[in-house]
């Protein structure tokens, strides 16, 4: 059952046969504390098509930053479960640098409890949205840039391992 669930995800959120739709859900989810990485889906439109290179850049970021909100507002009801977070160092940081130490959301692992902690610590709301959205505005731009450098036979080789 779960397998049919699992083939069933990957079938709907297929690259070729969605596009940007496909880019912007996964981009969510992969904000959220859920482990996805958004990046694979971007890098194979932009592939499929060089024309989409913006619009899949500017989609991923829009996505992505509302996976962000999404885990801000969990952050922001959920004081209980992050108490024992006041001894990291990402609170401190959050607490000294405010909604600017959400330039990092994009970082895998700390990006996201970073939001939540933002939210938890109800920083300013709009300012904490326009930090993510830059930091994950340059992620995607840098990431997709090098992967399109990265030779095609590479992938073909890669393709051919699965």
């Amino acid at each position: 059952m779960i397998e049919s669930a699992t083939v069933w995800l990957l079938n709907l959120l297929a690259v070729p046969n969605v596009g940007l739709t496909s880019v912007f859900i996964v981009s969510i989810v992969s904000a959220t504390l859920l482990p996805l990485g958004s990046e694979p889906a971007v890098f194979a439109v932009v592939k499929a098509n060089a024309a989409l290179f913006w619009p899949a850049i500017l989609v991923a970021t829009f996505g992505n930053t509302i996976g962000g909100m999404i885990d801000y507002g969990l952050g922001y009801g959920a004081k209980e479960a992050f108490a024992k977070e006041r001894e990291t160092r990402w609170f401190g940081w959050l607490q000294r640098f405010g909604p600017k130490t959400l330039l990092l959301a994009w970082l895998p692992a700390i990006g996201d409890p970073l939001c939540a902690l933002a939210g938890w610590l109800k920083m300013p709301f709009w300012q904490c949205v326009v930090y993510m959205a830059i930091g994950k505005f340059l992620r995607y731009v840098t990431m997709t840039t090098v992967l399109l450098y990265v030779p095609d036979g590479f992938w073909r080789q890669i393709g051919s391992w699965f």
